[in-house]
């Protein structure tokens, strides 16, 4: 079945925002007495729905507050993400150029997806089109984020592609039925062998693929 739309999350796969928080949760979790090296922040909270990522801090230390630490992130962030925010490299162009529908469907709250987009100006190319967890109350691995977004653009999802760059994405999109391309540079290998599942470590090859799914029934 070929292809007709494409999903794409956005931190770390349109915008390489993960970098830009995981140096404030650091800061924010060393003001409350909480050392933590910046890659094992980006590990533990990458692709995570952030509740349960501070969820699990707080079981971990008992001197962080949940409630006042994530308000403090959400405020203190999309600073952050207006002061220093890039695409991921070739993501602007692919995207711009795409002829099928896409969507965006991220863990991430409006405001946050918003801002990002704006900030390497993609906002315009997904008008219309941005499906956040905290609206349907789904948020990766589960698959309903993705199934959400596939009905945003009237297709069932196994007639879409999900471009993701971590597990909790894989993870959804193949629960959902769709095709699914782990973008970047995770190790993907527990996918290997998915009828669909692809790999793409950077654009041009994401590209490729997209271009094969959209022909498969051509």
């Amino acid at each position: 079945m070929a292809i007709k739309g494409v999903i794409f999350d956005s931190d770390g796969t349109l915008v390489d925002s993960e970098p830009v928080a995981a140096r404030l949760l650091q800061r924010l979790l060393a003001e409350r007495g909480i050392e933590l090296d910046h890659r094992d922040v980006l590990q533990r909270f990458r692709g995570v729905q952030f509740a349960v990522f501070v969820g699990q801090l707080c079981e971990q230390y008992a001197q962080l507050d949940a409630e006042p630490f994530m308000h403090e992130f959400r405020a203190r962030s999309l600073d952050a993400f207006r002061a220093g925010l890039e695409p991921m490299p070739g993501a602007v162009p692919f995207v711009q150029s795409l002829a099928l529908d896409k969507c965006v469907a991220s863990n991430g709250p409006v405001d946050k997806i918003h801002t990002c987009l704006g900030q390497v100006g993609l906002l315009e190319s997904f008008a219309g089109r941005i499906v956040s967890a905290y609206e349907v109350q789904a948020w990766k691995p589960a698959p309903g984020l993705i199934v959400e977004a596939a009905r945003v653009m009237g297709l069932p999802p196994a007639e879409c592609v999900l471009v993701d760059d971590s597990h909790a994405g894989v993870e959804a999109g193949l629960a959902a039925g769709s095709q699914v391309i782990g973008y970047g540079t995770e190790d993907f290998s527990p996918y290997l062998g998915r009828a669909n599942f692809h790999r793409a470590e950077d654009y041009p090859r994401v590209a490729q693929v997209v271009a094969k799914l959209a022909a498969a029934a051509n």
